[in-house]
């Protein structure tokens, strides 16, 4: 557990892949840039960078007690936006562990890393 956010809960890439080929996969919430996830993305994220995120959370209502797994570069951002979409009731947030970065190293080498 992150300490500098002491409710954060965490996925690896590993456990995130699993849960992806379930039957029941977990929502996924792009909070980077646009330029970005232009990059690189997993597929079938949402795009919501955290620098628009309180101008467009309404655009997430329909995920408000969905599990979501948030995402970002390396996690930090993505840590910010939880915390952020918790104070607005969203009741099942995850954030990846090492970001889309840690995924590419761990599970999908063809995601390019930057």
């Amino acid at each position: 557990m992150d300490l500098r956010h002491p409710a954060l809960v965490t996925v690896t890439p590993t456990e995130l892949a699993e849960r992806l080929r379930s039957e029941s996969p977990p929502h996924l919430l792009d909070v980077r840039e646009e330029n970005e996830h232009a990059h690189c993305a997993l597929l079938g994220s949402r795009l919501l960078p955290l620098s628009e995120l309180a101008e467009r959370v309404e655009e997430l209502a329909d995920w408000r007690t969905a599990e979501v797994v948030v995402y970002c570069h390396h996690g930090v951002r993505s840590a910010h936006a939880i915390g952020f979409l918790r104070q607005l009731g969203f009741q099942c947030l995850l954030n990846l562990s090492g970001g889309i970065d840690r995924w590419s190293l761990e599970v999908d080498p063809s995601i390019p890393r930057y």
